[in-house]
């Protein structure tokens, strides 16, 4: 548990913060004033507000798009007038929605940004694998009622490591100069009557985990074969892939940064995220 200091901090001193939201309730991360439904910047900015009573912009690690939730998303700001860390969590907690909470808030160096300092982020794709929809976990998983071979989804995920085009897992719309991308870690495990879906890069494309989830159910539930997956990587063609999957289901659950930012430690994720309820 991060230290919450009472000390004051010189106005214009850089914050870190880490933050978590229900994305069901939000279209998405950005800020796009013109929409009657809220986003989460919005939302964020509105209650850092009542604290340094002056407007302030936020920076994210990670734009999330509508529906998706964040467990561990970090942000910065610049504190304007000078309030302490403990203000900024405790206070804006007051004044944000229950689906919204800051965890914790640091300051940082000038030069820590919370999106290109970033050297890896952590998404979680969680999916219960139940005969009926679920009521008490709706809008937090994707559920799939065909029963799912998770080693050949794991077999398959693991063609996915390394420095690769990830062409194949690319919305349509997105604007990334290139579909380079470095996985570190991709795994596929069950947990109960949950499939959960990890995978660890130093970015991502737009839509490129859910496009992958989409293209790992397909694996499976037999439409593909694990051979069938690595062609769809190899041939880079968006269209031969699976389906876009879910929204609902996908969390980022951590960003990493270097030591030397000394950020506070992201817990592994609530029971939830583990397949324990």
């Amino acid at each position: 548990m991060a230290r919450l200091s009472n000390q004051p901090l010189r106005a214009g001193q850089r914050i870190a913060a880490r933050i978590e939201y229900h994305g069901g309730h939000y279209h998405g991360w950005q800020a796009q004033p013109h929409l009657a439904v809220p986003t989460v910047q919005e939302a964020l900015e509105a209650a850092l507000q009542k604290i340094a009573g002056v407007p302030l912009r936020t920076v994210c690690a990670g734009r999330t798009d509508t529906g998706v939730h964040a467990f561990g998303q970090v942000i910065h700001f610049d504190d304007p007038v000078g309030r302490s860390p403990k203000a900024w969590v405790m206070g804006t907690n007051r004044h944000l929605p229950a689906d919204i909470r800051v965890h914790w808030a640091v300051p940082v160096a000038t030069e820590f940004h919370a999106r290109f300092s970033a050297t890896a982020r952590r998404y979680r794709y969680i999916i219960l694998n139940a005969d009926q929809r679920p009521a008490l976990l709706d809008g937090l998983v994707t559920w799939e009622r065909r029963t799912l071979d998770v080693p050949a989804m794991n077999e398959a995920a693991q063609c996915l490591l390394g420095e690769q085009d990830f062409s194949a897992f690319r919305a349509a719309h997105c604007q990334a100069s290139t579909p380079m991308r470095c996985i570190t870690d991709c795994s596929v495990a069950a947990r109960q009557q949950r499939v959960v879906i990890d995978v660890t890069a130093n970015a991502f494309l737009y839509h490129m985990v859910r496009n992958i989830a989409g293209s790992l159910i397909a694996v499976g539930i037999g439409a593909q074969s694990v051979d069938d997956f690595r062609s769809v990587l190899i041939g880079r063609d968006r269209a031969a892939a699976g389906d876009t999957a879910p929204a609902e289901g996908l969390y980022l659950v951590q960003v990493r940064y270097a030591e030397a930012f000394a950020l506070p430690r992201t817990p592994e994720g609530p029971t939830l995220l583990e397949g324990t309820l």
